[in-house]
């Protein structure tokens, strides 16, 4: 059975994508921090798929609990490993950087980057052994042009495309590809509170995302036609910024 995990995986991007990958013959893990119920209809629209997936729940900013639960799905599966990481959770606390407190902005950059580091080194000794594996990294529009309130934001989605392209370097002669995808602006609970009818005028295509558009190039890059394609970021904005 192959398997992937994908970080923040109980609504929005992460469950489009979830099953994007179920559809492909995954077997997908599902992170998520809280909401037991939003995971739990990730996992039974999985099986409506036709795969099938499991809950792992824990907080991707906090090492140690990431690390243990990690380690512990491992244990349990001693014959399988995860091939296909798609390090999707995120928040966002926008404010004017003359207001941020410290709090909102350490808890984006640790949720947002820190969480790269978190999830991704523990898995790679197994991706190297096994001489695959697929790492794909969700940034943002704001990582790549930076938005005015988010600073924090644009500060974790920033470094981590740039350690996308670091890491990319480091693990590709083990056939190991790693990328990102810069969503702009996709309707999700991550956009709540923006004003939708302003900020399309500003998208030639008129008109927010749907996560499945995002899903759809993650499933790409997770398949083996995209064997060639590593240390990118590829931007789903809709020409909002190119």
């Amino acid at each position: 059975m192959n398997f992937a995990l994908v970080t923040g995986g109980s609504r929005g991007i992460g469950r489009a994508v979830a099953l994007r990958l179920a559809r492909m013959g995954y077997k997908i893990i599902i992170n998520y921090q809280s909401n037991n119920a939003a995971a739990e209809e990730t996992l039974a629209l999985i099986r409506e798929a036709g795969s099938d997936g499991e809950l792992l729940k824990f907080d991707v900013s906090n090492r140690e609990e990431t690390v243990a639960a990690l380690e512990k799905w491992q244990a349990e599966h001693p014959e399988e490993y995860i091939e296909v990481l798609v390090n999707n959770a995120g928040i966002r606390r926008d404010n004017l950087l003359i207001w941020m407190e410290p709090e909102e902005f350490e808890r984006v950059l640790n949720t947002n980057l820190f969480s790269f580091y978190n999830v991704t080194r523990p898995l790679l000794q197994s991706m190297i052994r096994h001489k695959y594996g697929r790492i794909i990294n969700m940034a943002s529009l704001s990582g790549v042009k930076g938005l005015p309130g988010q600073c924090n934001y644009s500060a974790a989605k920033g470094g981590l495309i740039a350690a996308t392209k670091a890491l990319a370097q480091e693990v590709g002669k083990k056939n190991i590809t790693v990328n990102a995808v810069a969503p702009g602006f996709v309707k999700t609970d991550m956009v709540e509170g923006l004003d939708e009818a302003e900020l399309k005028k500003q998208i030639p295509l008129n008109r927010f995302a749907e996560a499945d558009e995002v899903a759809a190039v993650v499933a790409f890059i997770a398949s083996k036609d995209a064997s060639y394609i590593t240390g990118e970021c590829i931007g789903i904005n809709g020409g909002l910024y190119t």
